[in-house]
Parts: C-alpha cells; structure tokens; sequence
C-alpha cells in the first residue's frame, strides 16, 4: 500500500507543472515524436528532456526510440491507477456528505 502511495505522489507531482501537463494532454491524443512536442514550446531541447524524464520516470510516459528522435506515449495502466485514486476519493466524499448532519458538520 505504501508503495502504490509513493507511486501515485510521483505521478501527481509530475504533473503538477504546467508544461508536463500539457505535455500530458499533448499526449493524450497519441503517441508524439520530441521534435513535435518540441515544436509547440518556447523551450529548448535540453529542458524539454528534463521534462520528458520526469514524466517518464515517474510511470506515466512511455518511450522508445525512432532514428535519432525519441517517441513518447502514455502508460495506460498509470492512468488507471491515479483515476482510481480519484474515483476512491470521490466515493469517500459522497458517502461521508450522506453521514455528515448540519448539526455534525461545520
């Protein structure tokens, strides 16, 4: 449990930039070469690889090699893993507003 704690943290701190996130839903639309990433940033190469590696090392992009370019999609199984992190909080929220009372609640 602890583990899949520390797994979640990492992926929801990736994407807790503003450029790794819309890396991310750049992704979301299919598998992108760098240089196509790279085309819609104001960025150099360099920090578009350090960004790339975050998001990568954290599990929630894949990658492999194409020539001299580097190919990224999204891990899927990641995904499912912060969705039912989110769909396990949202269900904890709906049962406690049917157990919390005004008198209980502040």
């Amino acid at each position: 449990m602890e583990s899949e704690l520390v797994s979640q943290a990492g992926m929801l701190k990736a994407l807790g930039d503003e450029t790794r996130l819309r890396i991310f839903l750049m992704l979301s639309q299919g598998e992108l070469c760098a240089c196509k990433i790279l085309e819609e940033f104001d960025i150099t190469q360099p920090t578009l690889s350090y960004h790339m590696r975050i998001l990568c090392s954290s599990g929630l992009v894949s990658s492999r090699k194409s020539g001299i370019w580097t190919r990224y999609t999204i891990n899927r199984d990641a995904v499912l893993k912060i969705t039912g992190l989110m769909e396990s909080v949202s269900e904890s929220l709906v049962t406690s507003d049917d157990r919390c009372t005004e008198a209980r609640c502040v």
